[in-house]
């Protein structure tokens, strides 16, 4: 599984399978991420997801793209890092649970935001550490999942996020 980190809108990235959309848990439309998605994908979207909610902490569905470039669209939630119990826990599990939600339509690359630091408020470091641990951890147990890109929205966080990735590929190759 490759990783790239880049600049980017989430909403504009036509090269890949699907979208990871940062949910929340009645997977409608909302502030930041959610919102950017659900408006580029069109009302069929929120109506088709009426049938998943709510979701769980943790817990990832796959939905079609509708209007987007991208044929699918992969909702994962995360905990409030301030909100609720444990939210380091269920960040890991809404990784892994879109790894395999992604696996098992077929999947084989997607973009995500830099899942839980808006609305969610985690740390930015402490957000790229778990996902990029997430990801690269379990890259064995998904081989067809190819390409993970995290869209940021600035130099900065791109800065935070690849210093995670170059430390957690590091870390795996110790391993």
């Amino acid at each position: 599984m490759r990783v790239e980190i880049v600049i980017g809108n989430i909403v504009r990235q036509p090269d890949v399978d699907a979208l990871l959309n940062s949910a929340n848990a009645n997977l409608r439309f909302g502030s930041g991420v959610a919102g950017a998605i659900h408006t580029a994908a069109g009302p069929e979207l929120d109506q088709y997801c009426r049938r998943y909610s709510p979701i769980a902490l943790g817990e990832a569905v796959v939905t079609p793209g509708f209007q987007l470039p991208n044929p699918y669209v992969i909702h994962a939630r995360a905990a409030s890092y301030i909100n609720d119990d444990h939210p380091e826990k269920y960040l890991d599990l809404a990784i892994a649970q879109a790894l395999r939600v992604a696996n098992d339509a077929g999947i084989k690359s997607m973009a995500m935001p830099a899942i839980g630091t808006g609305v969610f408020k985690f740390p930015p470091e402490l957000a790229a550490e778990i996902i990029l641990k997430a990801l690269l951890s379990r890259a064995p147990e998904f081989p067809d999942i190819t390409l993970v890109r995290i869209c940021v929205g600035d130099a900065q966080m791109q800065a935070v996020f690849q210093a995670a990735l170059d430390l957690a590929t590091a870390d795996s190759d110790r391993n």
